[in-house]
């Protein structure tokens, strides 16, 4: 048998050199082909799975921090928050330090990482329900209190594409019927019309929280219910928006994390020193982090693109009758002012991007300007929708126009972009100190337009990044450039403008009203409409608030009755008493009196079950 088989090997060869193999070697000859066809079968199935990941597009989760200042995260610049989740997100992905917000306050900003589009376009120019001054020098515009449901949002675009979505905190885009489930959202958790919770600790006082726990933090149950989103889509592509509530007012905190600012405050100095807005912080960093060690133990750390920004500046102080309050949430430094101003402490904000195996582990770009209206088409470009750098994206012909940019190009390690230019619209009036204002950034280049007197700042961001030195009179030309180009902007996007106000009374110009999409409240001794109640935050009539200290309370209770009167979440004492064991509680306001949130606070800080009567 063997002499046979090597005769025909040497016929087969052509070769008398050419030797078979023994029995055994042939064996080996066997097993070397298993082994070789084990080895293609891997390799196939291992293209497959490349094959498969390639055209996976990449989850997404964007996280956007309410009233996050530009240097609160040790990251960028604190001494005195502590943010390791943050900065070891920067360490992983890339740290922009020219990030802006789309506007000073919070709602048109949510609208523009929605759609792509300038606030000013959209019509959406201040914070839903917004501020106004019936006795300022100008009349503030109509305005849209909603995002329009014809607008295609980035849920809608992704949804489309077969991500799953979820929204999970702060939604602010208008009330019933503009929910985030209308707006292309699977999944919402806690959005709702209102723009902060009345606690971070139950009763939360959000209509789509019901089954709240003792003891929790609302950013931690937001974070728990992403986690869950997390989870039950792990084997698809998804897009989750964390529009935390934190860390908007009121603030608050955890007592053992205060605690350790506050003792923190003692051993040195800081610019920032709210020790309750510290707390709020590190909720997020927490949150951060949670959602970072998810993702890697569910092995989707390599294919998830993670975005961390803020909707405005932070909230640093506010001015009344034209005088500058005590300091409120943190301090912007170098920045100038804050939150509801018209310069870079109201629009600029952190923002830090993780896209593993694209953006340069703890790369900087700290030349170009980001704007809220660029993360559409970047996101769109991400999942892999063709045509999505341009200004135009969407499915279909006819799909939503966009004004932002795909940031793609700077991720990937570029510093710059095909536009030269950006843009903010506020026609309205803020406690941060706005008054109706445009302006344009070109290059290092800001100019102001404040329409009050129709006068224009000039600042050179590269070397005045404070806005300390208008060089309007020194640099006329750029001046008048610059203001030719923002009205052109102005005309294209379609922006209203404020106009004189016939009722302007300088004597009065600080005195506010409520909302401007207020319907006229019920006279006095009316019920309120049920339908309309929940639509009014404000207190129409002679309302009140009562509560019922249970009997089992040994001793009497110290109460205080606080007031927001702006909706800003600044909260004020109105009144203080005290409550007997088993004995009721009633507080009454005045007539006329006008506030949007009413709360009871014990002396430790607990919040009170309220209930608002209309009497």
């Amino acid at each position: 048998m063997t002499t046979k088989f090597k005769a025909q090997s040497s016929k087969l060869k052509g070769s008398s050199k050419f030797q078979a193999p023994t029995s055994r070697p042939c064996g080996r000859s066997v097993l070397g082909a298993l082994v070789l066809a084990l080895l293609l079968s891997f390799e196939l199935c291992h293209l497959s799975f490349a094959a498969n990941a390639v055209q996976r597009p990449p989850n997404v989760i964007f996280f956007l921090i309410d009233d996050w200042g530009w240097t609160d995260a040790a990251c960028c610049g604190s001494k005195f928050y502590e943010t390791p989740n943050i900065d070891r997100l920067a360490k992983q992905g890339m740290k922009f330090t020219q990030g802006y917000s789309a506007c000073t306050v919070c709602s048109p900003t949510r609208a523009a990482v929605m759609t792509g589009k300038y606030p000013a376009r959209l019509h959406i120019t201040d914070w839903i329900a917004g501020h106004r001054r019936p006795f300022a020098r100008l009349k503030i515009p109509e305005w849209t209190l909603h995002l329009p449901l014809a607008e295609r949002t980035i849920a809608e675009e992704l949804k489309a594409r077969g991500y799953a979505t979820g929204s999970f905190g702060k939604w602010h885009l208008g009330g019933e019927g503009f929910e985030p489930e209308k707006q292309g959202f699977d999944v919402n958790f806690g959005g709702c019309h209102m723009g902060a919770p009345r606690n971070y600790f139950p009763p939360y006082g959000i209509g789509n929280i019901k089954d709240e726990q003792p003891g929790e933090f609302l950013t931690d149950r937001t974070t728990r219910e992403l986690v869950k989103f997390i989870e039950s889509n792990k084997d698809r592509p998804f897009y989750a928006y964390v529009p935390h509530y934190a860390v908007h007012t009121p603030l608050g905190g955890k007592p053992d994390v205060v605690a350790k600012y506050k003792a923190k405050l003692a051993t040195g100095k800081y610019n920032q020193t709210n020790a309750v807005y510290a707390a709020l912080v590190e909720s997020v960093d927490d949150s951060v982090g949670a959602v970072m060690k998810k993702l890697a133990d569910l092995k989707l750390d390599q294919n998830t693109v993670i975005f961390l920004t803020g909707d405005n500046g932070g909230l640093s102080r506010t001015i009344r009758n034209g005088q500058w309050g005590n300091p409120l949430s943190t301090d912007n430094s170098p920045l100038r002012w804050g939150k509801g101003s018209v310069y870079e402490g109201g629009t600029r904000v952190p923002l830090i991007v993780k896209w593993p195996g694209v953006t340069k582990p703890g790369s900087v770009n700290d030349t170009t300007p980001v704007i809220s209206v660029d993360y559409f088409p970047t996101i769109l470009e991400m999942a892999g929708a063709p045509n999505s750098s341009s200004a135009r994206a969407g499915l279909e012909t006819g799909a939503p126009r966009v004004d932002g940019e795909s940031i793609v190009p700077l991720l990937k390690g570029g510093t710059k972009l095909k536009r030269d230019a950006i843009y903010w619209h506020y026609p309205h009036y803020h406690p941060g100190s706005a008054t109706p204002y445009s302006a344009i950034r070109e290059g290092d280049w800001k100019l102001i337009h404040l329409f009050e007197d129709d006068r224009a700042e000039l600042y050179h961001l590269g070397e005045d990044p404070g806005e300390t030195k208008d060089l309007a009179l020194a640099f006329p030309q750029k001046l008048t450039e610059l203001r030719a180009r923002l009205d052109r902007w102005r005309q294209d996007v379609g922006a209203q403008l404020p106009t004189p106000n016939p009722d302007h009374d300088p004597a009065r110009e600080w005195e506010g009203e409520r909302p401007a999409d207020r319907n006229q409240p019920p006279k006095k001794g009316d019920a309120a409409p049920k339908k309309a109640k929940k639509n009014w935050p404000h207190l129409f009539g002679v309302p009140s608030v009562r509560h019922h200290m249970p009997a089992a309370v040994s001793a009497p209770v110290k109460f205080r009755v606080e007031v927001d009167l702006t909706g800003t979440g600044l909260w004020r004492t109105w009144r203080t008493f005290e409550v007997a064991p088993g004995k009721p509680m009633e507080q009454r306001f005045p007539d006329a009196f006008s506030a949007y949130w009413v709360r009871l606070v014990t002396e430790a800080n607990c919040t009170a079950t309220a209930q608002l009567e209309y009497r």
